[in-house]
């Protein structure tokens, strides 16, 4: 036993020697949680909590364009922007700002639109109402129609270049669902006034199908995903596998220095050695995770960041911890193993624990991945530690929810440890 608390000893001792090493253990990961939590925390909130600036240039001067600007200026999420240095802002300049990155969008109304509009709606309430009443349609209406269709501008939307397709696609949807909105009253009321008839308010454009939003989560106690609840566990996980780093260097550094050839002349077994640093470097991924806890739950609330409280998961998120731990220690020593100076192991530990988070839905989720891609996470032990968090804190799973997961971080740990030692006995090592 005491050759045990021996080895944990010395790894302690090179921790603590390693201020660098011990920034990249917990001042890293914390930085990263705040920082990423603090730029994505719009991401999960409610969109009419945030405003998008839009530039408009009315052109059309006509009751469409009227509601169309009303519409814009009364809703939460939209800020109307139609001067510039005390000036109106035409086309030249909208286009001139956009491109320019001040705005990320422009709309400019075409001129006539409401006239145009006005007429083909007239005549297609006309042409509908003919074929019930069975009356021929004029021919003469027809090619009016034709002509109104050819000629009808089109709104225009000027996109900020910088900014991502996803972006555009939203802004689009937003503005034809305004657009179908503003022409289907437009289209009732032109209906109510060829058939002589009135409805109340706006029953006949309000939607008849409403939508309600249900989390499907196990139990009753759910909590309503948000930015804290996806950031934490992630970073966490990747404060976790950063200890590949240290890790690795601390063996690369022992067997440079001579000191795994002294250790392996004395009667101290390499299952000894091994456990040494498992425990260690378990004990310290522990340390990191109630850290990693503390700043989510006392630091948030000061940022203005929903505090993030685990509860009764505080015991499974423990657990997956302990598994994520083995995983990341497996890797650090493999890493460690193979590499022959430090210069090699510090950039490609730190490098390879980046691309392991990418693909294993750290930084983007995986359901947002490429089809190929999202076969490849599954391959990830961060996507395993990932999806075991996220059962537990989001799906309100349990133990044998996870325990594929858990399986398969362990046998990562076991793999890799393996390869390790058959590494070592290969190059005599022990």
């Amino acid at each position: 036993m005491h050759k045990l608390l021996a080895s944990i000893k010395k790894e302690m001792l090179l921790l603590v020697r390693d201020w660098g090493g011990l920034g990249i253990l917990f001042i890293m990961p914390a930085i990263l949680l705040i920082t990423i939590t603090l730029i994505q925390q719009t991401t999960f909130k409610d969109s009419t909590s945030n405003t998008m600036s839009v530039v408009l240039v009315n052109n059309d001067q006509g009751e469409f364009g009227e509601i169309i600007e009303k519409n814009i200026e009364e809703a939460e999420a939209l800020e109307l922007i139609q001067n510039w240095k005390d000036e109106a802002i035409d086309e030249t300049t909208a286009l001139k700002l956009v491109s320019d990155g001040k705005y990320q969008i422009a709309l400019v109304i075409p001129e006539n639109l409401s006239e145009g509009l006005e007429t083909r709606i007239h005549s297609n309430v006309e042409k509908i109402l003919a074929e019930f009443s069975l009356e021929e349609n004029d021919s003469s209406e027809n090619s009016s129609e034709d002509l109104v269709e050819e000629n009808l501008s089109k709104i225009k939307l000027y996109f900020d270049p910088a900014v991502g397709e996803t972006f555009r696609n939203s802004v689009k949807n937003d503005i034809e669902k305004l657009m179908s909105k503003v022409e289907s009253r437009k289209i009732y009321s032109v209906f109510e006034e060829q058939m002589g008839i009135e409805t109340e308010g706006n029953t006949m454009t309000e939607n008849a199908i409403q939508f309600e939003e249900i989390i499907a989560q196990k139990g009753e106690d759910g909590i309503h995903p948000n930015t804290v609840q996806h950031n934490v566990p992630a970073w966490i996980l990747f404060g976790i596998f950063f200890i590949v780093v240290p890790l690795g260097i601390n063996i690369v550094k022992e067997k440079n220095l001579g000191t795994i050839i002294r250790i392996r002349t004395s009667p101290v077994s390499y299952a000894t050695i091994a456990s040494g640093k498992i425990i260690t470097y378990t004990v310290i991924c522990l340390i990191q995770f109630v850290v990693m806890l503390l700043i989510a739950r006392f630091i948030f609330p000061q940022l203005g960041l929903i505090p993030f409280k685990p509860g009764g998961k505080l015991i499974p998120m423990t657990i997956v911890v302990i598994f994520s731990s083995f995983a990341a220690i497996g890797l650090g020593i493999l890493i460690g193993t193979i590499m022959k100076t430090q210069e090699q192991s510090a950039p490609f530990g730190a490098i390879f624990t980046i691309i392991l988070s990418a693909i294993g839905g750290i930084w983007v989720p995986v359901y947002m991945m490429p089809e190929i891609m999202q076969k490849v996470a599954v391959f990830s032990p961060m996507n395993w530690g990932i999806t075991a968090f996220y059962d537990i804190i989001l799906r309100n799973g349990s133990l044998m929810d996870i325990s594929k997961e858990l399986l398969f971080l362990f046998l990562f740990f076991v793999g890799t440890f393996m390869l390790s030692v058959w590494i070592n006995k290969r190059n005599n090592l022990i």
